[in-house]
């Protein structure tokens, strides 16, 4: 049984699917005896809060046009030392995420490899978590757009309702496969 952990769970979402993410993540760790401090980057103390203090740091952010939140990027560049001297993980929320063609899969990764190459973190372990779509919230133009991208990729093109992609069950078991590398030391001081 591994001792209760003191997480950090720091994450940025624009439409509200990694918000969901964050909570999901954090609910299965308190069902393992874990206490996680969630918080969005958008909260304006966000910055303020050092990872130092915690046992493990999770990173969420979800991708738009080619890059993660500016804000989740900035925490990232003012706490480079803190989250690589601690196990750490990073949930990588996309529409990609649910795709298997090429294109997707490099994408994905280039993303992280940018993210990385600018805040200096290279988490220890890297989920791709699939999103969703928003038709609902979506302005006309950009539910035109999504609905486009949807039928070239052979996703869900019916925009009078929200379409979520997330396989819980995958990141749960993710979330389990991070709390054991934790337990067995592999990602201390990654």
């Amino acid at each position: 049984m591994q001792m209760p952990m003191n997480l950090l769970l720091i994450y940025g979402t624009t439409e509200g699917q990694t918000r969901k993410v964050a909570a999901f993540v954090a609910d299965h760790l308190a069902a393992r005896g874990h206490k996680t401090r969630v918080v969005s980057v958008g909260d304006c103390a966000a910055a303020d809060i050092d990872p130092s203090a915690f046992d493990a740091v999770i990173v969420a952010a979800s991708i738009h046009r080619g890059c993660y939140q500016p804000a989740v990027v900035r925490y990232l560049e003012q706490h480079p030392a803190a989250l690589r001297a601690r196990p750490g993980a990073f949930l990588s929320v996309s529409l990609a995420a649910a795709g298997r063609a090429p294109d997707d899969l490099e994408g994905r990764e280039a993303c992280v490899a940018r993210l990385s190459q600018r805040t200096g973190w290279t988490p220890p372990m890297i989920h791709h978590v699939a999103g969703a779509f928003r038709y609902t919230a979506y302005s006309p133009l950009k539910r035109w757009a999504m609905k486009y991208i949807a039928y070239r990729k052979g996703g869900p093109t019916d925009t009078s309702r929200d379409h979520e992609l997330t396989d819980w069950a995958d990141l749960a078991r993710f979330v389990d496969a991070f709390l054991q590398q934790i337990g067995r030391g592999a990602l201390a001081g990654a």
